[in-house]
């Protein structure tokens, strides 16, 4: 039974729907008594006709809102209301409504900090207690029945623990006090003896087997969730159900430090007595497991220490356990292993870098020292993208000024200088400590660089392109190792040095991207191939190290030999490699590792609001969304929509019907189609179609979905990504960007000659033109452009005459003319928009004061994308915003990860 907005339950109104399951459908609903927002799940019909099942469970039900504890989603009330139909009454339950992330959301994104997952078992575990003390067995814990919301919480600004869905709980006796006996059981549960109910991942042996659960049931499940929030994997796994069953009844998981080396042995104990097969031999209840856990926490006995340190602790011992915090433990690891070198390795120490607020964090980079991590920094809305650098030992987080439009920095050798490409044309270097940056040369397709301790720098350009070179002073530059046609390479990519600084290894290309790892060296021809290769490569400490079906991999390497010396282990999954094998990892020398795992599917919503900023209703159920357009009626949205399945990424195109609330695919690709674009009579979209070539290419297609996409002719050389279609349905406004090197130029296409094409703007890099816009009556062209070292919105005449007028005065992009021509829209650089008057005299354009509407955050994305769009009355405006509680993108580091590997 679905219900829809408005209606009632009792004194409940329905506001919206949060999601469905198997237990039933849960809707936002308002509690007009009380006046407050509560979340009402509606049992499922096949439950509710069932005049037993029915009463048993709403007893239960009751039973489960007698539990009043922090850490338990609240049960306010049970109900039931009369269909009005003639069919069976709904019955519901009112619960109280949180707003956070699931567990199960917060591990798709990694394991969790130690002290914050020892933090939630206490709390999980102190509601397992409560909920056992009063008779209830939960029988289904698992991360998705887990909420972690900051209403409250144990500390400021952590999330708090949710223990909701007592669905299929079993209502028993209340846990007597010591030297009371009690009955067994009060009634039989919902389930019938021999019936597995649960998640299969989570479950004890007897539950497999349909017998009796109790508290020690849920305790197992406890061990199975304890050991998944450290670790980031589950512990138990299997490829079919027949499998996994195996596994919970036969395996014991890998051991926790074998995947989280700081784990103390006391949590590693306590995981492994909750998972023992033996309910007799598990921890008894769960207030036993929420004081062992407190014990843990409170660090004070060497049964507490990870493993790796305690050989190390005596020197130590009064200094690490004084400092709180994991800074303390990293600024220690970090001045030990400066003094200790090779005779003595120092433990690992694993620790998270989170983006500073409004910034998107890629490319860490740790320096060569260890002692810094560099990284790309993204601004909210896209315009800035710089290089911020932290300490290692501190939570200071600083852009490097001068670095805007950085494409991925590399280190120098003494770790004081940064080097990159921006503009796609500049090679630079910046230090560290402060100042502008210094021009080393200029080479058009400059991409990834490194720079050893010779004084050389390497760098790759285009996927066909050779490996260049030029001195860190500045220079002419020259080719540094070519591809190797007689094994049918096509170029070559990702430089890295060996300690020598003469010696590099470098991924040799085939059409497709990386086929070979080969090494080479400064001043000879030719190299050595060392086998198959998918992804960059980098070398530390004995290792190189390089990524293979999604899985990070080391491999013992002689740079002396210039071979590898043993077989490849694995060091961490997850980890996506993209275009032409790229990988976001890093190495210093001093054996630490950065890294991305990959990313989870961030979800956002399309969200109408007015001009005041308030919110008015959305479009379409939250999704990975990407670009936007509205129909030029309003009254659809083609979107694109980023999915996975088996493992593979795929963008699409879907049409949103606002009136109707149907959705329907448009495009049906294995790669990203993006940037769509509405025909002026609403029955066409063009879109940018990523090609087997590794181009973007122009694509349209009958917005009804019928019939085959029509492309135009690809360009090589260049992406050709669509803006607008003019009114007339004469001319196409399309973004060229030149392959691999980033510079953005403005041509018009005409529809029915594909073939057919004229410039706009053209300027050569590192100043661009993007996002061209028609006027309504097609005389005007508004977009944006760089050329004053920040983007700001101008207006040209079309054809171009040479007049033009600057309409945003402190920055902007996206410009969205309204549909009378009296006024264009733009984008701020802080998420801001604006509206700009404008009037026509003639051959000139009379331009007004831009006049802040309002500001929403919108979903990050090139500043070569539609983000939000306004319809034509510029009344309503639809923005891409993302889920709210939405987790920042991280990079996960491990100091003296080499260490580890030492010891294995």
């Amino acid at each position: 039974m679905t219900l829809s907005s408005g209606t009632r339950l009792g004194p409940y109104e329905i506001i919206s729907a949060i999601g469905a399951g198997g237990m039933g459908e849960v809707y936002k609903a308002r509690d007009s008594r009380l006046n407050r927002d509560v979340a009402i799940k509606i049992l499922p019909e096949a439950l509710s006709a069932d005049t037993e099942r029915r009463d048993r469970f709403m007893r239960e039900a009751r039973a489960v809102s007698s539990l009043n504890h922090p850490n338990i989603c609240t049960v306010y009330d049970v109900g039931s209301e009369a269909s009005g139909t003639g069919g069976p009454a709904v019955d519901y339950l009112v619960m109280e409504l949180l707003e956070g992330e699931s567990l199960a959301q917060r591990l798709a994104k990694g394991p969790l900090p130690l002290d914050q997952a020892i933090r939630i078992g206490i709390e999980i575990a102190d509601a397992l207690s409560r909920a056992h003390r009063q008779g209830i067995v939960h029988r289904d814990l698992k991360p998705a029945n887990i909420v972690l919301t900051r209403q409250g919480g144990s500390s400021a600004g952590s999330p708090q623990a949710k223990l909701l869905d007592f669905g299929l709980a079993k209502i028993g006796a209340p846990q007597p006090a010591p030297g009371v006996s009690m009955p067994p059981t009060i009634e039989k549960s919902l389930t019938a003896e021999g019936t597995i109910l649960g998640t299969f991942q989570y479950m004890a042996p007897e539950q497999l087997e349909g017998t009796d659960a109790d508290a020690r049931t849920d305790i197992f499940a406890f061990g199975a969730l304890l050991y998944e929030m450290v670790t980031g994997r589950k512990a138990f796994e299997g490829r079919s159900q027949a499998s996994l069953i195996a596994s919970i009844i036969n395996a014991n998981p890998a051991p926790i430090a074998s995947l989280a080396p700081m784990t103390p042995p006391a949590l590693e104990r306590l995981v492994r007595v909750c998972l023992a097969r033996d309910p007799d031999e598990r921890w008894q209840t769960a207030h036993d497991v929420a004081t062992q856990l407190r014990w843990i926490a409170e660090g004070g006995s060497q049964v507490g220490v990870p493993a790796p340190v305690v050989a190390h602790r005596k020197s130590r011992e009064r200094v690490a356990w004084a400092l709180a915090g994991v800074l303390a433990l990293v600024a220690i690891a970090a001045s030990a292993r400066m003094v200790l070198r090779t005779d003595s390795v120092p433990p690992p120490i694993r620790f998270t870098v989170v983006s500073p607020p409004g910034v998107v964090l890629s490319f860490p980079r740790l320096s060569p020292d260890g002692r810094t991590i560099a990284f790309v920094g993204t601004a909210a809305s896209r315009n800035r993208v710089s290089i911020w650098v932290r300490p290692v030992d501190s939570f200071a987080v600083r852009e490097l000024e001068g670095t805007e439009g950085v494409l991925r920095p590399f280190w120098s050798p003494d770790s004081k200088f940064l080097g990159f490409f921006a503009g796609g044309a500049q090679l630079k270097k910046v230090a560290i400590a402060g100042g502008p940056p210094q021009l080393i040369a200029t080479h058009p397709g400059g991409a990834d660089g490194s720079w050893g301790s010779q004084n050389v720098i390497l760098f790759d350009g285009r996927q066909a392109d050779p490996i260049w070179r030029v001195s860190a002073g500045g220079g002419t530059v020259s080719i540094a190792m070519k591809p190797d046609p007689g094994r049918k390479e096509i170029g070559a990519g990702w430089p890295y040095f060996l300690p020598d600084g003469k010696h590099f290894v470098f991924a040799a290309n085939g059409p497709d991207g990386p086929v070979a790892l080969r090494v080479g060296a400064l001043d000879e021809e030719g190299s050595t191939a060392l086998g198959d290769l998918q992804s960059r490569v980098e070398y530390s400490s004995g290792y190189l190290v390089y990524v293979s079906q999604n899985t990070m991999v080391a491999r013992p390497f002689s740079p002396a030999k210039r071979a590898f010396t043993g077989d490849p282990f694995p060091v961490t999954d997850r980890i996506e490699i993209g275009a032409l094998g790229l990988v976001d990892f890093s190495l210093s020398q001093m054996g630490d590792l950065a890294y991305v795992t990959q990313a989870a599917e961030q979800k956002s919503r399309l969200l109408w609001v007015n001009r005041a900023g308030q919110d008015v209703g959305t479009v379409g159920e939250p999704a990975a969304f990407g670009d936007l357009a509205l129909s030029p009626d309003g009254g659809r949205v083609a979107a694109s929509v980023t999915t996975t399945a088996a493992g593979k990424t795929a963008t699409n195109i879907w049409i949103y019907d606002v009136k109707r609330g149907a959705t329907s695919r448009l495009t049906f690709g294995e790669r990203r189609q993006v940037t769509p674009v509405w025909s002026p009579d609403g029955t066409r979209v063009a879109y940018a179609a990523f090609s087997e070539s590794g181009v973007f290419q122009l694509a349209t297609k009958l917005a009804s979905g019928a019939g085959a996409e029509e492309k135009f002719p690809e360009d090589k050389e260049h992406h050709l990504l669509p803006t607008d279609w003019s009114r007339d349905g004469a001319r196409l406004s399309v973004i060229s960007a030149t392959r691999n090197v980033g510079n953005l130029d403005l041509l018009i296409f005409d529809p029915a000659h594909p073939g057919k094409s004229e410039p706009f703007l053209q300027t050569p890099p590192p100043l661009f033109e993007s996002m061209g816009r028609f006027s309504p009556d097609g005389r005007w062209i508004a977009y944006h452009s760089n050329e004053s070292n920040r983007n700001e919105v101008y207006v040209q005449p079309y054809p171009p005459t040479g007049g033009r007028w600057q309409i945003s005065t402190t920055g902007g992009s996206v410009p969205i003319w309204r549909g009378d021509g009296r006024g264009i829209f733009y984008a701020g650089s802080d998420d801001t928009i604006y509206e700009v008057p404008v009037d026509v005299k003639g051959a000139s354009l009379e331009v007004g004061t831009p006049v802040k509407l309002f500001q929403r955050t919108q979903v990050h994305g090139a500043p070569q994308t539609y983000r939000w769009s306004a319809d034509r009355d510029g009344q309503r405006f639809l923005v891409n915003t993302p889920v709210e509680n939405s987790t920042p993108q991280t990079a996960q580091i491990v100091l003296n990860w080499a260490g580890t590997l030492k010891r294995n």
